[in-house]
């Protein structure tokens, strides 16, 4: 009995050993927070990808976006990186220079590259070479208070001018302001390209030049400058982000928005009584929107890459991708999900969705995001009224250019 004993004992020492020695692998996957949903969509995928794949494990962790990109230079900084992370398309470049991450053709197999939007693979191509997969997308549009254009007596602007003037109109009204415009962190930059292009601009020319101070960039941020001025925004630009603004918008205080998607499912929540419309920006040489994507990317120095490939396999199912989207308030990028019928039923989301047919992308450039800070300055000077549309911008085209060394 005592050598049976022990002899059990021996054996679940070896199995104890074996297990630990055994262990699952792990792939680390670190993403940015789309909503307070992103976390519960990604953690219930991994969950299910861990049920039919025991052997290995999968560590979500979902980081605001605010200090996403300074979170994750800090972990390549420090040998830490993860496996493999949800950039935005416009980083993709800046990390394939620097060799940070794989080319995804070495890593997918065709079947799920055919899975995607043609049009939304593009701004994950960086030198001819496929660096990520999309994995959320989003168009922006106008949304507009219908209440308070019907107490003006005005209908939503089709041009910049009618956005001047409807501005003016609802901006009457008392503790209310015609337009929100974000004046601080995220998306100042965002707002004039939307103008910019609008009035046939580009963000660069043909040789790759600054091309924000040309006439159409000028005319496009003269239009913010005279709604601030004329006190049609609300007060302080500057001293607004676009979470003020859309909470100024959601509490029924401003009359016209420019947004995003994932605005919709936080108006249901928050806001369900609000009277709104989602439409196309207004126009003057053009319609345009913009169009955004981020994409998984995969990290070279990721020891886990078979594990990764049956990771990425099981999250671009169809069912995972459109609850996501719907979770996050966020566009389709596989074929799809986008011929779900919830993206012609559903009149807010198919209003954006509709946008990505004749959607612009910012371009992947290297140092883009010293590029956004100097765009910004320029626009807060103007917003502040210390230099006038054409001086601003000239001065941050030149900043632009002698930062790309031309």
């Amino acid at each position: 009995m005592i050598r049976k004993i022990g002899s059990a004992v021996f054996s679940g020492l070896l199995a104890s050993t074996f297990a630990l020695s055994a262990q699952a692998a792990e792939i680390r996957f670190t993403l940015g927070e789309y909503s307070a949903e992103t976390r519960k969509s990604f953690e219930q995928v991994a969950a299910a990808f861990e049920a039919e794949n025991p052997d290995i494990d999968v560590i979500i962790e979902v980081i605001p976006w605010s200090n996403y990109l300074q979170t994750l230079t800090t972990d390549i900084s420090g040998n830490n990186a993860p496996d493999m992370s949800v950039l935005a398309s416009i980083w993709l470049k800046e990390f394939a220079t620097q060799g940070l991450i794989e080319p995804m053709d070495d890593l997918i197999t065709p079947e799920l590259k055919d899975k995607f939007i043609p049009a939304l693979l593009g701004p994950s191509v960086i030198d001819g070479e496929l660096m990520g997969l999309p994995i959320a997308a989003s168009a922006r549009a106008m949304m507009v208070n219908n209440d308070l254009y019907e107490a003006a007596g005005m209908t939503p602007p089709a041009t910049w001018e009618e956005l001047r003037d409807t501005s003016a109109k609802i901006s009457e009204q008392s503790d209310i302001f015609g337009f929100g415009l974000p004046g601080k962190e995220d998306e100042v930059d965002v707002y004039f390209y939307y103008a910019l292009w609008s009035f046939g601009g580009e963000i660069f020319d043909e040789e790759g030049r600054s091309a924000i101070a040309s006439p159409q960039g000028v005319a496009a941020a003269q239009v913010y400058a005279d709604l601030v001025a004329a006190g049609h925004t609300q007060p302080a630009p500057t001293a607004n982000s676009r979470e003020d603004v859309f909470n100024l918008f959601k509490n029924g205080k401003i009359g016209t928005i420019f947004t995003f998607p994932m605005l919709v499912p936080q108006i249901k929540a928050e806001a369900p009584d609000l009277n709104y419309s989602v439409l196309p920006f207004p126009v003057e040489a053009q319609k345009v929107t913009m169009g955004i994507t981020d994409s998984v990317a995969v990290f070279r120095t990721s020891d886990a890459k078979p594990e990764v490939q049956k990771f990425l396999d099981f999250i671009y199912q169809h069912d995972f991708r459109l609850a996501f989207n719907l979770a996050d308030g966020l566009l389709p990028v596989m074929t799809s999900v986008v011929n779900d019928p919830v993206y012609q039923e559903d009149l807010d989301i198919k209003a954006f969705a509709d946008g990505l047919a004749y959607a612009k992308f910012q371009p992947t450039v290297e140092r883009w995001d010293e590029i956004i800070d100097i765009t910004r300055s320029a626009l807060q000077t103007i917003y502040l009224g210390d230099a006038t549309p054409e001086d601003a911008l000239t001065d941050a085209a030149a900043k632009i250019d002698q930062l790309r060394g031309f």
